[in-house]
């Protein structure tokens, strides 16, 4: 069954420099799982130092306020507009102008899922999800925003997307064959299922679907609701429940600002594989 909670609910353990941490995701909630996930909230002048053990990747997402990250190449302010891909070996300092709060994931020992990591590893990338290209889904009124795929970070270890369900709207119910994955719920409230069983969701939470487990999420009628969702790793099958409509995906031509987006990408269906390589 899926594991579901409200990350106001995880008690918040100091580390220092006006950093608190959050563990979301661990091997203690959820045995042998590969995605660890924290939140870490930073008050106004704290500094956070970021290291990725070699063979390790991470990532994270600015929840609010805004952080000036320093490392080797130099110095990037980052705002909840922005995901940060960091490579194996990576070392940074993260440090807050105001409070701030960010989702930070690490996926240990990364190479088991991608046989190139090792001769190739990915490197460092920001990206602004605000000027990706959006993706209208064919059936509803859905968006689709690709923030973690094999052409943006070089790896196949992991995928990760932001999904806009407008109010009434949802998704068929379908399982995914070959990988784990969570959603992290950024705005607005609705109704997920797990096996056909319904719970509740609402901003903050984080929902965790085991390897093959039938789900889907249908938003309330009170506005957006917006989460973003990981999976490893990031090559899998998705299998369509008996009569359910395949998600089928159609670029815009724009950006969630109504500008044209930094790239373009294809058409495509998750009748099979959930993250081609064009993307």
């Amino acid at each position: 069954m899926a594991i579901a909670f409200n990350h106001s609910t995880v008690p918040a353990e100091t580390l220092g420099g006006n950093v608190s941490r959050q563990r979301l995701l661990t091997e203690a909630r959820i045995k042998d799982t590969n995605i660890l996930l924290d939140r870490l909230t930073l008050a106004p002048g704290a500094a956070l130092e970021l290291s990725v053990a070699a063979g390790n990747l991470a990532w994270f997402q600015m929840l609010e306020g805004e952080t000036t990250l320093e490392h080797a190449q130099g110095k990037e302010r980052l705002t909840d507009a922005h995901i940060v891909f960091l490579p194996p070996g990576f070392k940074g300092t993260l440090r807050s102008q105001s409070a701030a709060a960010l989702l930070y994931a690490e996926v240990p020992d990364a190479g088991r899922f991608d046989a190139g990591f090792a001769a190739n590893p990915p490197g460092f990338r920001i990206v602004d999800w605000t000027r990706e290209p959006v993706l209208d889904s064919e059936h509803d009124a859905r968006k689709r925003i690709y923030v973690v795929t094999p052409k943006l970070f070089g790896t196949k270890a992991i995928k990760g997307e932001m999904i806009i369900y407008p109010a009434g709207t949802e998704a068929s119910n379908h399982h995914h064959e070959g990988a784990e994955h969570f959603m992290y719920v950024l705005k607005g409230s609705g109704t997920a299922y797990a096996n056909e069983s319904p719970f509740p969701v609402k901003k903050g939470d984080v929902i965790y679907y085991e390897d093959l487990e039938r789900h889907y999420l249908r938003s309330s009628g009170d506005g957006d609701m917006v989460f973003v969702e990981f999976f490893v790793p990031g090559e899998y099958k998705t299998i369509w429940a008996p009569g359910a409509a395949i998600c089928t995906w159609t670029p815009t031509g724009r950006n969630v600002r109504g500008d044209k987006p930094v790239r373009e990408i294809k058409a495509h269906s998750s009748a099979d594989v959930a993250s081609p390589n064009d993307v």
